[in-house]
């Protein structure tokens, strides 16, 4: 029966995180159709990222209230209608507004799984480090595959193809649910909805991100923009005070203390930032300055697949040897590795596709080896009362990353001009390369000694 627990599991982090990248290769053609710039087609992207991150710490209150089980299963029917929603929408604003609800679905869906998982393998943490490594391959290899996909089906049926097929998805992920997943319930007191923090989350965040992306077409001193940042600044401020005088907050802030907790959270948000960062602008610079057609485009993701799914099964096999630190280093140094290659050989007006390969190859490998230990550490860090928002910090944490990546690397390319579109290109993705130096170097100096212990016992 594990098995099966854990595939309904992956089915979630499946659909989740292919929408996260499915769209990219779509963008071009999304514009075209909705008569949408290149910031409305951001929020594309950023609109599903941060309804994702904004409710991902209640989404693990609710999950304590209501069950990991009930939870997970709304968490499908959500994302289900939602992804209709996008499938017919009219305009940007109504795909903008469909798709922050399903980045609620999501959030719904990705800390009930890990919860699920959690109580499932809680007498084995070899076993839980073997799950989380297979559950993240699944979610790895679907995100390296959307932009493929996306490409298949855009060439097919059109752009709105890229929601129709997460209802099917959608449909046998919670009919696997049903059959299999047992009831599980938070023994702890459940925590309250801590409505304060979920709001000043939502202004904080929205209003930060709007203002990264409106930075480029209205420029850094326009009242908007200042005036966006203020009040992201104000309401980042009253969440903090708000979180350390509540009885229940939705982010405790004393996780942070914890050995090893806070070095893993910020290594999520750098490894978020790149990724998610670069596949957005990568889709521009294939179709816009290559003239790719939308399949080639995506064929050249293809890369991207392969290599996340063996990396991932080998960082479970190695943290079941020699613990969380070593795969993270590894997989950042090798990250970083393939950001500088694509870098300096990949990305020109005239570079072809042996020249991206590398890069390409690296880039997930890395990630494919550091992500499952990174989660590995900040679940062993914690009681096992507090996986669920253990786990649902770290991966707000990752969404609000790639969100700033999306908001920050299109800013760069949010021009006509070719040599200006390579210029950022190069800028981000050595901003990437740093990034990832930055994460190996986090490793090295954390204490990750309390997760390798787990992982062995």
């Amino acid at each position: 029966m594990q098995p099966l627990i854990l595939l309904a599991c992956s089915f979630a982090f499946i659909i989740v995180q292919l929408d996260v990248t499915i769209v990219n290769v779509a963008l071009p053609e999304i514009g075209r159709e909705l008569q949408a710039g290149v910031s409305q087609l951001q929020w594309v992207v950023d609109a599903y990222t941060l309804g994702f991150a904004v409710f991902l710490l209640s989404a693990g209150a609710v999950g304590d209230r209501f069950g990991s089980r009930a939870v997970f299963l709304g968490g499908f029917a959500l994302f289900t209608l939602a992804s209709l929603a996008c499938a017919v929408a009219p305009d940007a604003l109504t795909l903008n507004l469909a798709r922050a609800v399903q980045g609620i679905g999501a959030a719904l869906l990705v800390p009930s799984s890990l919860a699920i998982l959690n109580a499932v393998y809680a007498g084995d943490r070899k076993m839980l480090a073997k799950a989380i490594a297979w559950w993240t391959a699944a979610g790895g290899v679907s995100i390296a595959a959307g932009p493929v996909l996306g490409g298949v089906l855009m060439s097919a049926f059109g752009w709105r193809s890229i929601f129709w097929v997460n209802i099917p998805v959608c449909a046998i992920g919670f009919w696997l649910t049903l059959r299999v997943v047992p009831a599980i319930r938070h023994h702890g007191p459940a925590r309250h909805f801590d409505l304060p923090g979920q709001v000043l989350a939502i202004i904080a965040l929205t209003a930060f991100i709007g203002a990264v992306i409106e930075v480029h077409a209205l420029g850094l001193t326009h009242m908007a923009v200042i005036g966006a940042f203020i009040v992201a600044l104000v309401a980042g401020v009253l969440f903090v005070l708000v979180e350390r005088r509540s009885k229940a907050p939705m982010l405790p802030l004393r996780l942070f203390k914890l050995n090893g907790f806070t070095p893993a959270v910020l290594f999520g948000v750098f490894v978020n930032f790149a990724y998610y960062g670069v596949i957005f602008i990568l889709s521009f610079y294939l179709q816009t300055v290559r003239g790719f057609s939308v399949l080639h485009a995506g064929l050249i993701f293809l890369p991207l697949t392969g290599t996340f799914l063996f990396a991932n099964i080998a960082s479970g096999w190695l943290q079941a040897r020699v613990g969380s630190r070593q795969p993270m280093i590894i997989g950042g140094l090798i990250g970083a590795s393939g950001y500088a290659l694509l870098a300096v050989f990949g990305i020109s007006d005239s570079a072809g596709f042996w020249a991206m390969l590398p890069g390409l190859a690296l880039i997930p490998a890395g990630m494919g080896l550091a992500v499952p230990a990174m989660t590995t550490a900040i679940l062993a860090s914690v009681e096992r009362s507090q996986g669920g928002t253990a786990s649902a910090v770290l991966n707000t944490a990752r969404q609000v990353g790639g969100a700033m990546g999306v908001a920050v690397y299109g800013a760069l390319v949010a021009t006509p001009a070719t040599a200006a579109i390579l210029s950022g290109i190069h800028i981000a993705l050595g901003v990437s390369t740093a990034l990832l130096l930055g994460g190996a170097l986090l490793a090295v100096s954390s204490n990750f000694n309390q997760g390798e212990k787990l992982c062995h016992s």
